[in-house]
């Protein structure tokens, strides 16, 4: 595979089963082109990012799910915004832009204000950076809905569990978004939940987030695919400075995701057997 490819792609380490998993945000590097143009002190450990998502999901090749991943910051381009520069959200939120300037305390991310991106630079970002993502995943979903009925993307992000200029109460422990139904058929909405709500963890639907612009562009319960956004919060597996990750604290919730994945698979098995009959 090209090496300046700015995404890694996971195979499935067995049979493949028609589920791509998604990690947009969990990236860090910054383009050598740009990497002096962020406050180095920020730019060490961009904020923001998805710790260690990557790491955390890694039981899903085993299980014949297809991994693909950003390789960098979200500071460069969001990968999970609107690229016209539309809105998600109206409720008042912070929520930062296509090409961020700050991160989600408001902080300014560049080290002067005329190395923020202009029009065409952000045109570039999502020619370079932006585009590829979204193409690599469409031409996966492709791929498989020409071997099965159905086929799940799911989106994962983690969140720090108090994020004030987003909301002033802490969020729930995992949050599954699917645009209040719009991107995944009812049944495959109450199975996610089903089984993201049977183990220790609390759980919310659509609220305070629906997905982003990933879930809600592959969305397409009417032809098949069926997205999902799982937001969870940072603290239940990295430590309480949510700066480190926790072997022990990770494994128990690995487990519980496996068997989510193992649940979502079951269903589209069966989906499967009761098409072809």
């Amino acid at each position: 595979m090209i090496s300046d490819l700015p995404y890694k792609l996971i195979e499935p380490g067995s049979a493949p089963v028609p589920f791509v998993l998604s990690i947009p945000h969990c990236g860090t590097a910054i383009p050598e082109e740009l990497a002096d143009d962020y406050v180095p002190e920020l730019a060490k450990a961009p904020d923001d990012t998805d710790w260690h998502l990557e790491r955390l999901y890694d039981f899903a090749p085993g299980l014949g799910v297809t991994v693909i991943y950003a390789k960098y910051t979200r500071w460069v381009i969001d990968l999970n915004r609107v690229p016209d520069g539309g809105v998600l959200y109206n409720d008042g939120r912070l929520i930062t832009e296509l090409c961020p300037t700050t991160d989600f305390l408001g902080r300014p991310i560049y080290k002067e204000t005329g190395l923020e991106p202009d029009e065409d630079e952000k045109a570039r970002r999502i020619r370079e950076y932006f585009r590829p993502y979204h193409e690599r995943i469409d031409s996966l979903i492709k791929g498989l809905r020409g071997n099965f009925p159905n086929v799940i993307f799911w989106d994962g992000h983690s969140i720090r569990r108090n994020v004030p200029s987003i909301s002033k109460e802490p969020f729930p422990d995992l949050i599954l978004g699917n645009n209040d139904g719009a991107t995944a058929s009812a049944e495959i909405v109450k199975t996610a939940e089903d089984a993201l709500g049977s183990g220790v963890y609390g759980l919310s639907s659509n609220y305070p987030f629906k997905g982003g612009f990933l879930t809600r562009s592959k969305g397409d319960p009417a032809g098949g695919v069926h997205a999902l956004q799982l937001e969870m919060s940072k603290d239940l597996y990295m430590d309480a400075t949510e700066t480190r990750y926790d072997e022990e604290k990770a494994a128990v919730l690995k487990e519980h995701l496996r068997r989510v994945f193992e649940r979502m698979i079951g269903k589209l098995t069966d989906q499967a057997s009761r098409e072809s009959v």
